[in-house]
Order: structure tokens, then C-alpha cells, then sequence
């Protein structure tokens, strides 16, 4: 297969979306013809690049919805491409399977370090690829989703990873660290998050006459956290109801949805859950809130999230 963009085929339900892109990174493209018939059958169109430097260029003119990247690779080895993409923020939200014949513990570490969400172990077997492939694609259109609902709402969002580093932040966090923090603003905000006793949930940080505190609202998967940031301005009315619930970040994210109109079924595709878990994020939702309706969680969410 050339370095082109190739034809996507009809695929059976519970595949990819039409439309999905999968970039294929390998210096030997010809070794993975069977792959590229499969990831064709399936419904992904194929985009190939035979180096990172490569790949670099190709994110340049398309963004995919997943990458599946060699290891080993003359010039921009894939750690390095892997690491180069995760600092992009137009591309970090891509998620990047390796394939690699390099089986070693100390390289299947490496590539999770450098941003890859998966490691498949040469030759590649098809079908589990395309397993993979389908579930973290799924899964990062979800948090994508999730996020961009964050951004819309105004909220002022952290991640901590599981290395206390800041993985994502809104655009209103990302404001707020500026204001309080400066100069070496990720530094001293996780040093600040991570100080004090592990069961603490909340900080304060006064700078002038602005306070900013931090709530914590969940701890996910792989040790990450999420974090809750307010700075009201000086005068500003007291917090809001829901502003004081300490929702969850699954219960946030479910509200957030319930407010812009989706159905139960709705939420659980965005979401990856069933249906009848959102409904029992819905009942701790209603308790948190005072509220016995959903059209009253969600008129208060639209009022308060914006």
C-alpha cells in the first residue's frame, strides 16, 4: 500500500463510525498488507506513513481518530513521535497504539511513558488489533465529548495523572493557574493539590483579594484525579447549590448531558455505561441537588453550568 489516503468499505454493526481514520506508522508497510485489508473491511479509512517524521506531517494536514505506530523505526524511533504527539494539544486526545516485535517489559513501559494507550507485540494478529482499536477509539471520542461539554460550560477542570503531572485542563483552569500561580504554574499547583493529608478534599490559595479553591470530585483509573477549581470575584454571591452537591465526575459528566437533552440511552452511548447506570447516577444526582425530577437537575444545571 502507497502513502495514501485509502477507500473506506461499509462494515457490519458494532464497528467503527463512518468516517472513523486510522494512520498506520511503519517503516515496512508492505509487511502489514493483511491489517490494512482488514481495517478497510471493517470500515476505517487507511492513512500510511512510512516514518515519524512522517506521521508528524500527516496530523499536520488530518487528524485521525486513532494512530497505530511502529516502535522501531529509522530516524523518529515511535517513542519519540509518540512523545512529540502527546505534546501537541490539537493531537494529544489521539490515542496511539504501538506495534512493536520489541516484547520486553522495559519497552512495553517505555511506550506507555511516552503517551501510547495500548502495545500489541509483533506479528500482529488482525482481529485483536481491530478489538483494540474499536474500544479506544470508542472511548476517547467519550472523554473528547466529556470534555468539550467542560469547556462549554466554563467550568475549571484538572487532571492529575497517576505521575502528578497535570493531564488536561480546561481553558478556565488554565486562566486561573496563570492568575495564582504564575511563572512555573504545573509545578506549584500539583505541589499545592498534593500537599497536606492524603484525605483532604479541599485547598484554598489567596492571592490579593481572590481566593482559589480546589475540590477534589473523583479518582479514576491509573491513580488519576480530577479537581474542581472556583475563583469567584471579590463581592462575588455565595456558591450555588450545585457548586456545594460534591458531585462525582461520573454524576457531573451525566448531568452535564441530561441538561443539553439526551435520553438515558443517549448518555450511556456517550458515556460507554447502560442505561440503567446512568439512572442510578440520576438518583444520587437528585439527593446531592434537592431536587426530585430530572427536569428540575436539569433546568438547574442549565441555569448554573451556562
Amino acid at each position: 500500500m502507497t502513502d495514501a489516503i485509502a477507500p473506506a468499505l461499509a462494515g457490519p454493526a458494532a464497528r467503527p463510525q463512518a468516517g472513523d481514520i486510522v494512520l498506520v506508522v511503519d517503516d515496512v508497510p508492505q509487511s502489514l498488507g493483511a491489517l490494512y485489508l482488514d481495517l478497510e473491511d471493517d470500515g476505517y479509512t487507511v492513512l500510511v506513513a512510512s516514518d515519524g517524521a512522517a506521521a508528524l506531517e500527516r496530523l499536520d494536514l488530518i487528524t485521525p481518530d486513532a494512530i497505530l505506530l511502529d516502535a522501531l523505526m529509522p530516524g523518529l524511533d515511535g517513542f519519540e513521535t509518540c512523545r512529540r504527539i502527546k505534546l501537541n494539544p490539537a493531537w494529544s486526545h489521539i490515542p496511539v497504539i504501538f506495534m512493536t516485535g520489541l516484547s520486553e517489559t522495559s519497552h512495553i513501559v517505555k511506550g506507555f511513558e511516552a503517551g501510547g494507550v495500548d502495545y500489541v507485540v509483533k506479528p500482529v494478529r488482525s482481529r485483536e488489533v481491530l478489538a483494540r482499536l474499536v474500544t479506544h477509539v470508542r472511548n476517547a471520542r467519550a472523554v473528547r465529548m466529556a470534555r468539550h461539554a467542560i469547556d462549554v460550560g466554563g467550568h475549571g477542570v484538572l487532571m492529575i495523572d497517576g505521575r502528578q503531572r497535570i493531564a488536561w485542563r480546561s481553558p478556565r483552569a488554565q486562566r486561573w493557574l496563570s492568575e495564582f500561580f504564575g511563572d512555573g504554574k504545573d509545578e506549584s499547583c500539583i505541589a499545592w493539590l498534593t500537599s497536606g493529608v492524603d484525605a483532604e478534599e479541599v485547598r484554598a490559595r489567596t492571592v490579593g483579594a481572590r481566593t482559589l479553591t480546589a475540590r477534589r470530585l473523583a479518582r479514576a483509573g491509573l491513580g488519576e484525579e480530577m479537581w474542581l477549581l472556583d475563583a469567584p470575584a471579590a463581592g462575588a454571591p455565595a456558591p450555588s447549590r450545585l457548586a456545594t452537591a460534591s458531585l462525582t465526575r461520573r454524576e457531573t459528566e451525566v448531568l452535564s448531558w441530561i441538561a443539553k437533552g439526551k435520553t438515558n440511552r443517549d448518555v450511556g452511548e456517550i458515556l460507554g455505561m447502560s442505561p440503567r447506570t446512568v439512572n442510578k447516577h440520576l438518583e444520587h444526582l437528585f439527593e446531592k441537588l434537592g431536587v426530585e425530577t430530572r427536569s428540575a437537575a436539569a433546568a438547574m444545571a442549565s441555569r448554573e453550568m451556562g
